[in-house]
């Protein structure tokens, strides 16, 4: 266990792009002992993911070059080799088979026209020169491996469960024909945390020494995450395998790694065991990486951000007294005083028995049945509060934050918005009500038009719907709201390209803001930016409630960033409620088995937990 299986020197890694010269990687060296997990944190630029490519040989050339150090890696042999002075076909000799990787968007990373059979027959037919049946055979190993498919004993106790008097051979085919079944899937087909499973036995086809992934639940459910999280330590666990994870959430690093190193512009600027990153962290960006998470076990006024514990030059910063003031957690007494003001401001919007279904055709297009979203659904909420709406994907929670603006058609139930019914109004009053409603979607770049200024984009609304008349005027409502959301007024002619996911999410929000609402929903308006970045929205999010007065619904699938931001929260599975309740009651009393999974499924990060990881690793082994 003790053993290097990666050891990196010095590495630097440079990019030319438009005349200018981009340090990506700045002389970092680090080690991967074998059979251990490597964790690599960082915000989005910091170089993690450029130091796996490297590792990988898989920098793009041009525009990037590794301009220096080595990459030595030893499967069981010294003193290995160099990866960074190999030759191409050499280097594929190692890539994909001594060394796997495991992509962050795992969609983009398989062909939408092949099935995944015929994928992973080719990956692992490229690495070993075996027949495509013995290949066929091993994808099935593989899979069943990540538990994507049941085991044979599994799959025939169901068979004869469903018809005990099958014969053996008939009861072979079944199981035969279930396993193929799989395999002729497209991507398309599956899940997010399916496909990533698809990935995983991919890379770990041809029994790799050392697997790098690099963002693999960045785009996951909570529950999902923590499933691929449990896959892959039992995975490193049993075949010996090293890993090298890439993240930007340290509360995942608690959960999975033995060491850390935290990048930041290039440069590993702290590297420890996890247990001393946590206990014991020295750089100010480690420490505001740990204190931007959202903590579910307390509430907090406003999240800390790394640049509150970070001056412009690098150097730390301490907390003054106002500070701690912000950050502090809200009393007992605020809460409550806090809840009776809500409850005196009565109801803004009122829904009652919603339901929201999706079609499925039949022959000749015929609707077959329907496919329930929303199912059922009623609840009120009161003026100025953040509801929070939680659940896993397919849950149903986007569809009913679409069906409130009639975005999507509704089945049946009411919408009440001031006393208005929102089913019933004609084309002419849905946009005169749509002022009062907006929404922030969670895909900022795809919710701007790419041609479109971002000055123009704010000022759309309001010449749609003639607030503002005059250009002038426009002009200088949009560089208000663009001063709201923290961003400089002379960016108002750049385009959504020319920003950061995090500045392209404070764009949308002043385009939300741009009509003065009364109701905004926030549909997983955060679940795809860095923590440092979330906190900064999340704040900025609070602080805008106050200032105009607003009233969210707040969707997401992560019950700490719902918990930090709601006074009650609303629990769907499956197209209805399980549950409703105050935020802390939904977190500490849960009252339905599938609320107290969610809790389960959060990464708290605690030293308790990295102890308890440490230590029934260590027993298992």
């Amino acid at each position: 266990m003790n053993d290097t299986i990666l050891a990196v020197k010095n590495l630097s890694v440079h990019f030319h792009v438009d005349d200018r010269l981009i340090q990506a990687v700045k002389s970092i060296s680090f080690q991967v002992g074998r059979g251990q997990t490597l964790g690599i944190v960082g915000e989005s630029g910091s170089g993690k993911s450029v130091t796996s490519l490297a590792v990988m040989g898989l920098v793009p050339s041009p525009p990037g070059q590794i301009v220096g150090g080595e990459i030595w890696f030893k499967p069981g042999q010294d003193p290995g080799v160099d990866l960074a002075t190999l030759p191409e076909q050499k280097l594929q000799g190692y890539r994909g088979g001594q060394v796997s990787m495991i992509f962050q968007e795992p969609m983009s990373s398989l062909n939408p026209v092949y099935t995944i059979g015929f994928q992973m027959v080719e990956a692992i037919c490229q690495h070993q020169t075996i027949t495509k049946e013995a290949a066929r055979q091993q994808a099935i190993a593989r899979l069943t491996e990540v538990k994507l498919l049941p085991t044979v004993a599994e799959l025939r106790a169901t068979i004869l469960e469903d018809s005990p008097n099958l014969d053996p051979e008939a009861v072979q085919a079944d199981i035969a024909q279930r396993q193929q079944a799989i395999l002729e899937r497209y991507p398309h087909e599956l899940s997010g945390g399916q496909i990533q499973r698809v990935m995983i036995a991919m890379a770990i086809s041809c029994n790799p020494a050392l697997l790098i992934a690099d963002e693999p639940t960045t785009a996951l459910d909570v529950t999902v995450q923590a499933t691929i999280l449990d896959l892959l330590r039992e995975l490193r666990d049993r075949r010996g395998m090293s890993l090298i994870f890439i993240t930007h959430d340290l509360g995942i690093i608690a959960e999975i790694a033995d060491q850390v190193a935290v990048m930041y512009q290039g440069e590993i600027v702290e590297a420890g065991s996890v247990f001393d990153i946590f206990a014991h962290p020295q750089h100010p960006y480690t420490k505001g990486l740990l204190a931007c998470r959202p903590q579910p076990d307390q509430r907090l006024r406003l999240l800390p951000t790394v640049a509150d514990f970070m001056a412009a030059d690098g150097q730390e910063k301490s907390l003054d007294a106002d500070d701690q003031v912000r950050f502090a957690p809200v009393t007992d007494a605020e809460l409550q005083a806090r809840v009776h003001r809500l409850d005196t401001n009565g109801p803004l919007l009122a829904v009652e028995n919603l339901q929201v279904g999706y079609p499925v055709r039949g022959v000749f297009g015929k609707t077959r049945r329907y496919v329930m979203a929303v199912n059922d659904v009623s609840f009120q909420i009161q003026k100025g509060e953040t509801f929070g709406l939680v659940g896993e994907s397919g849950c149903g929670k986007t569809t009913l934050g679409r069906a409130l603006l009639r975005l999507v058609p509704a089945m049946g139930g009411k919408i009440w918005f001031e006393g208005r019914d929102v089913l019933a109004q004609n084309s002419r009053q849905l946009r005169q009500l749509r002022r009062d409603m907006q929404i922030v979607f969670q895909d900022p770049y795809s919710s701007l038009d790419p041609r479109m200024s971002v000055g123009a984009a704010i000022a759309e609304p309001l010449r749609i719907h003639g607030v503002v008349k005059s250009k002038a005027n426009q002009r200088q409502r949009v560089a208000y709201l663009l001063e709201r959301v923290g961003l400089p007024t002379d960016c108002m002619n750049r385009y959504p390209h020319e920003f950061s996911g995090g500045q392209r999410q404070r764009v949308c929000i002043a385009r939300a803001l741009a009509l003065n609402p009364k109701f905004i929903i926030c549909d997983e308006s955060v679940s795809a930016l860095d923590v440092s970045v979330q906190a900064q929205v999340l704040n900025l999010l609070k602080e805008l409630q106050v200032e105009f007065s607003l009233t969210y619904i707040f969707i997401s699938h992560d019950l700490a960033v719902v918990k930090f931001m709601s006074d009650r929260i609303m629990v769907m599975n499956r197209g209805r409620v399980e549950e409703i309740g105050p935020a802390d009651a939904i977190y500490h009393q849960p009252q339905k088995p599938y609320t107290q999974q969610l809790i389960n499924a959060i990464p708290v990060g605690t030293l308790e937990r990295i102890q308890m990881l440490q230590a029934s690793r260590a027993l298992a082994s």
